[in-house]
């Protein structure tokens, strides 16, 4: 039988997740929709047979969901996914979790206190290929204990509503966790360096910027950010260990020799360089629901995540390092 699945969120991320449930995930049914951008939504769900309701928390209560899918505007994350596990669905939500610590710590208690993980956050990276050979090598002891990671996001371009912070939640945030899920360790302290700015950024927007953190056992992590490279959408990973090295390959695509040129693509944006990712990640959430066990990222991920944003982003304020303390993990999440 199909997972009966609410999207809340029909923006281009949610589309394409909506049609990734829908032609490429197998045992899962989109049956609700909703959006703020009701037109947006109506079409949706015309277009893929589902129901539409006009707020998040009518599809959220549907006795004909199972589960959820949040893909709504970032500050409305925490109130939906909180919603949920107040009725006991699962919910998959785009990262991040939330935009406050304050409001991943709630979602923590409400979650403990329902006894079970109802949660899984959108870190689809750790469903890459890439990252995924990465991890299987550094666990291996192969190349010794990892020493530093180099690292880049870069986009080709940025929307116009694109702030200095939201380089670090939204951007950089997918660094912050793989990286802590490569290394298995939690982060000391964290700093960003702002270097010369790019002329065809935003006014208002500091960019590049240069996150550097420092796990517990002494692990160096830099990753540059950049917003607009003006080449394509470049995403890099090497990770420096005792006895050698790892880098994570470049997008699988055709090198070319024409014309005295030795070339390949480049890829535009997120949905063409994590389309496989994507795939897995959902794939793997569907069936993780219907044996009713939760393996992906979970709350306590968005969390960390969370509390290194903002230690990053008070760093850059104060042009010092800060330290970075999310406590002890719960058992729960264990």
């Amino acid at each position: 039988m199909d997972l009966k699945i609410g999207v809340i969120g029909t923006g281009g991320i949610g589309r394409d997740h909506i049609r990734r449930l829908t032609d490429v995930v197998t045992g899962a049914k989109v049956v609700a929709v909703s959006d703020i951008n009701v037109d947006t939504a109506k079409k949706v769900a015309q277009k893929y047979g589902a129901k539409f309701y006009e707020s998040g928390e009518d599809v959220i209560h549907s006795n004909e969901v199972d589960a959820v899918v949040i893909t709504s505007w970032d500050p409305t994350h925490a109130g939906y996914v909180l919603e949920c596990i107040k009725t006991g669905k699962y919910v998959f939500c785009e990262k991040p979790l939330a935009t406050t610590a304050k409001e991943c710590e709630d979602i923590i208690k409400a979650e403990t206190k329902f006894g079970k993980r109802l949660v899984q956050v959108g870190f689809m990276r750790r469903f890459d290929r890439g990252y995924r050979a990465l991890k299987n090598i550094i666990e291996s002891g192969k190349i010794g204990n990892p020493l530093m990671i180099h690292a880049c996001h870069r986009n080709l371009t940025h929307i116009p509503s694109h702030t200095t912070d939201m380089t670090i939640t939204n951007s950089g945030i997918h660094e912050i966790d793989i990286s802590h899920w490569l290394l298995g360790e939690d982060y000391e302290s964290g700093q960003v360096l702002t270097v010369k700015q790019n002329r065809d950024s935003s006014d208002k927007l500091l960019d590049p910027q240069i996150m550097l953190l420092k796990t517990k056992s002494g692990v160096r992590i830099d990753v540059e950010v950049n917003m607009s490279s003006g080449y394509g959408y470049d995403i890099q990973c090497e990770v420096v260990g005792e006895k050698g090295t790892i880098r994570l390959p470049d997008p699988n695509t055709v090198l070319v020799r024409y014309n005295c040129q030795r070339s390949y693509e480049i890829y535009e944006d997120w949905s063409q360089r994590f389309i496989e990712a994507y795939d897995t990640e959902f794939q793997e959430w569907v069936n993780s629901v219907k044996n009713d066990k939760l393996a992906g990222p979970s709350s306590w991920d968005g969390y960390i995540a969370c509390v290194t944003a903002d230690a990053l982003i008070k760093s850059r304020n104060q042009g010092k390092a800060e330290t970075i303390n999310v406590g002890e993990q719960p058992k729960f999440y264990k």
